[in-house]
């Protein structure tokens, strides 16, 4: 009788062992999905892209607007804090009638009413063989938000954790689409645009060519500057 029970005692034991072994490995496990959720819940809800923000008619409006003086430009190929490379940019306040308009709808999708705006719009020319390595925008130089529209190209910008690296995710750009990049996603994550050979999004060929980006931004906080 002895033995019969210590041996029934064993079993049981090693079940309950086996029992809270998987209990424990299951609470790891969702707990770990639940981190992997968490982040990219934040991600994506402060990473926004809209498709068709504007139509061709008002991307062909921007470009003869912008194209005059762009050819005035060389392209660089190395940028003064070595973030972009194949580019030429250039900054303007004042537009004609039709592109003010354009620059106040994503004015008004972007930024919350009464948020101060820089007046100068960020125009960034990006060659087909261009990139924008992977940074975080200065906040001495601009806020919490950051808007751009995309025009002549598709392509694919990834975010990527400051702090760690294996938290990094992919967003496609249409040609013609808004982005909008505030909080998490502005503040706690470097942005780049991959090169051509890179520009995959989800498993599929993005191609690039040449890319104009046309940006808004906030001010930045008053403690920052």
């Amino acid at each position: 009788m002895g033995l019969r029970f210590l041996i029934l005692k064993s079993r049981k034991f090693n079940i309950n062992n086996q029992i809270t072994t998987a209990l424990c490995t299951n609470s790891t496990e969702i707990l770990h999905k639940n981190e992997d959720n968490d982040w990219k819940k934040e991600l994506q809800g402060t990473m926004k892209v809209f498709a068709n923000f504007i139509s061709e008619e008002e991307e062909n409006s921007i470009l003869k607007e912008m194209e005059p003086y762009l050819k005035r430009l060389r392209y660089e190929f190395s940028h003064w804090d070595n973030a972009i490379h194949g580019y030429r940019e250039t900054e303007r306040s004042q537009w004609n009638e039709e592109n003010s308009r354009i620059i106040d709808k994503v004015r008004k999708k972007a930024f919350p009413p009464g948020t101060p705006q820089l007046a100068y719009v960020h125009v960034l020319d990006l060659t087909a063989e261009g990139w924008i390595k992977p940074h975080v925008d200065s906040i001495r130089f601009c806020g919490d938000i950051i808007a751009g529209i995309s025009l002549l190209s598709d392509c694919v910008m990834r975010l990527t954790s400051v702090d760690i690296e294996e938290q990094k995710e992919d967003f496609l750009l249409p040609r013609r689409s808004l982005y909008i990049m505030s909080g998490a996603a502005r503040n706690k994550y470097n942005h780049e645009v991959l090169k051509d050979a890179d520009s995959f999004f989800k498993g599929e060929k993005i191609p690039r060519g040449r890319r104009i980006s046309v940006i808004c931004r906030c001010e930045p906080n008053a403690r920052d500057k």
